[in-house]
C-alpha cells in the first residue's frame, strides 16, 4: 500500500514531496516543464485510452509491455494471493504513472489495475518510453523523481504497517487521498472509496474501518455532504503518539 507513512514528520514531508510529481503543479511550472503537456505532444508515440468506472485496465499476470500515465480519473492497483484474498496496493490519480516495472525487465504485471472513476490514460510502449527517457533529459529527471518518491512511500508504508495502529493508518490514508500537504490545494472531498476498499488498503477489517469512520465523524474530523469531506483536524490523529 502506497498511501501511509510512519511518523508525523515524515508523513508531512512525504506528502509534500509526492505533491511535486502531480501534473501541472506550480512546481512544474516554475521549472518550466509540463509532464502532462509533454506526454500529450505529437513527439511522443502514445495511445490515449478511456475507461469506464470499474473497467479493468490490465490484470495480474498479463504481459508487462507499457508504461501508463493517468491524464484524468483514478485507478486502483490491487493484488490477489493464491487463495483469492485481495489487497489494495494503491489508489492513483492524475499525474501518476504505473506499469513502469517493464522498464526494469518485469515481464508480467504484478497486480491488477481498475478504473475507480471515468478515466483517461496515455499508454506508452516500453521501447518508446526508453527512447524518450534517453533523449528528453527534463522528462527523465521528472520521471526519476517520481520513482524515487514512490520508493520512499513504499518504505514508509512498511514501517507504518509494522508499528502504527489501524486508526492512525486510516487517518493517514484519508488525508493522503484528500491530498493534504500537496503543492496544489487539497481536494477535501474524496473520490468514492468504499469502506471495504479502505480496509484492504490499511490491512484491517471493514468493521474496524466503520468504527473509526463513525468516531472521526462524531469528532468532526470528517463529514458527509454529497461525498466524504476530510477536515485538516484529522491530522491530530496522525500527530498523536
Amino acid at each position: 500500500m502506497l498511501l501511509a507513512f510512519s511518523s508525523s514528520g515524515s508523513f508531512m514531508k512525504a506528502v509534500a514531496s509526492s505533491g511535486n510529481i502531480k501534473s501541472k503543479t506550480r512546481s512544474d511550472k516554475k521549472r518550466g516543464f509540463d509532464t502532462q503537456g509533454f506526454l500529450g505532444s505529437a513527439g511522443v508515440a502514445r495511445k490515449i485510452v478511456e475507461y469506464r468506472k470499474f473497467q479493468r485496465i490490465y490484470s495480474q499476470g498479463d504481459p508487462a509491455t507499457s508504461v501508463i500515465y493517468i491524464h484524468q480519473g483514478g485507478v486502483k492497483l490491487s493484488v490477489v494471493n493464491e487463495v483469492g484474498k485481495e489487497a489494495v496496493v494503491a489508489i492513483l490519480g492524475p499525474g501518476d504513472f504505473f506499469g513502469e516495472g517493464c522498464l526494469a525487465g518485469q515481464t508480467s504485471c504484478m497486480g491488477t489495475t481498475t478504473a475507480i472513476a471515468p478515466t483517461t490514460v496515455l499508454t506508452i510502449g516500453k521501447s518508446e518510453m526508453l527512447r524518450v527517457l534517453h533523449e528528453e533529459h527534463a522528462f527523465s529527471d521528472r520521471f526519476i523523481s517520481y520513482i524515487l518518491a514512490r520508493n520512499i512511500r513504499i518504505e514508509e508504508d512498511l514501517v507504518d504497517q509494522l508499528f502504527n495502529s489501524s486508526e492512525k493508518r486510516l487517518a493517514r490514508t484519508l488525508l493522503l487521498l484528500a491530498r493534504y500537504g500537496m503543492v496544489d490545494r487539497p481536494q477535501k472531498m474524496l473520490p468514492k472509496v468504499s469502506q471495504d476498499m479502505l480496509a484492504k488498503m490499511i490491512g484491517t477489517t471493514r468493521t474496524r474501518v466503520n468504527f473509526f469512520m463513525n468516531k472521526f465523524r462524531k469528532l468532526g474530523f470528517i463529514h458527509y455532504n454529497g461525498g466524504l469531506h476530510v477536515n485538516n483536524s484529522l491530522l491530530s490523529v496522525v500527530l498523536h503518539e
